[in-house]
């Protein structure tokens, strides 16, 4: 379906623009309902305009120092909450490294608490490698993607699709569960990450993993690990949290960081290359804290 061309304007004020912003900085890159519903009312458009209105805010949050190309995605949550993402690349790195503005956003929803999304609108189309991550959301049946202000089924995207089905998976990212893990005496985490630990979606390796970026000014930012079916477009609890802390207005830097916390399973750990080779990218010594779990 196209969106009429008559009706792609928000008419956004520089005061309202810089009120969204500030918002989206405050909640981590999320527009609640109600900012969304007086959006919605005070422009009189409907929630694909609005999304593709607010599409440039996304892209402004990407760090794409190699690319020099920023994609921004927002995710529609079946709560009416927006969810923001941006593409995140590491120089001197692989570039397999690199966070998708797709996984941005969906990695956004399922931290904040979100368990389904509706829609995601992007500007720009969709990779192979973003087709498949988006595959394994447990919603992806009914999922839309809006792009060049036209609205598609997922499906569209990837015909004859491989999914988690296909290995005896039926849950789906998004999916509530909690593995049930607990701590004992020496293995001393917060209770946030062990609620991140327990929400980790890894149907295939078991490694139950998550992260935890702790800033000088107090604020605390997490990661989970999503595998894929596939595999490749597995997310990393490292590049998700740092993701968070992106979109929270911050910069990964010295006079930022206090302290990264990675935390995943003992004897089947997979995270810990992909997370060092994330901190050897920056150019300062990341305090770092490994903590390996038994099951």
């Amino acid at each position: 379906m196209i969106l009429s061309s008559k009706k792609l304007k928000c008419d956004f004020s520089p005061l309202q623009i810089d009120t969204i912003k500030a918002q989206l900085k405050t909640n981590s890159g999320m527009l609640p309902e109600k900012t969304v519903a007086t959006l919605l009312e005070q422009h009189q458009v409907t929630i694909d305009i609005l999304l593709t209105c607010l599409l440039p805010l996304a892209a402004d949050f990407a760090v794409a120092p190699i690319s020099e190309f920023k994609v921004g995605a927002i995710a529609l949550g079946g709560s009416g909450n927006l969810y923001f993402g941006a593409n995140l690349e590491f120089e001197n790195q692989a570039l397999s490294l690199v966070l998708h503005g797709e996984q941005s956003a969906v990695s956004n929803a399922w931290l904040q608490g979100e368990d389904k999304i509706k829609k995601i609108a992007i500007n720009a189309a969709p990779c192979g490698y973003c087709r498949q991550f988006m595959n394994e959301l447990a919603c992806v049946n009914d999922l839309e993607i809006l792009l060049d202000n036209t609205l598609f089924n997922f499906k569209a995207f990837l015909p004859m699709s491989f999914g988690p089905e296909d290995l005896g998976n039926n849950l789906g990212l998004l999916s509530k569960h909690s593995h049930g893990i607990s701590m004992n005496d020496s293995q001393t985490v917060s209770a946030e990450l062990l609620l991140h630990l327990n929400a980790s979606y890894v149907p295939y390796s078991h490694n139950f993993s998550a992260c935890e970026i702790k800033t000088n000014d107090g604020q605390v930012f997490y990661g989970r690990y999503a595998e894929n079916a596939a595999y490749s477009p597995s997310l990393s609890p490292l590049q998700a949290a740092i993701s968070q802390l992106i979109l929270s207005g911050r910069e990964f830097n010295f006079e930022t960081i206090k302290l990264v916390t990675l935390v995943e399973t003992a004897k089947i750990q997979n995270q810990i290359s992909v997370t060092t080779a994330v901190l050897q990218s920056y150019d300062f010594q990341v305090p770092f804290n490994h903590i390996l779990i038994d099951q």
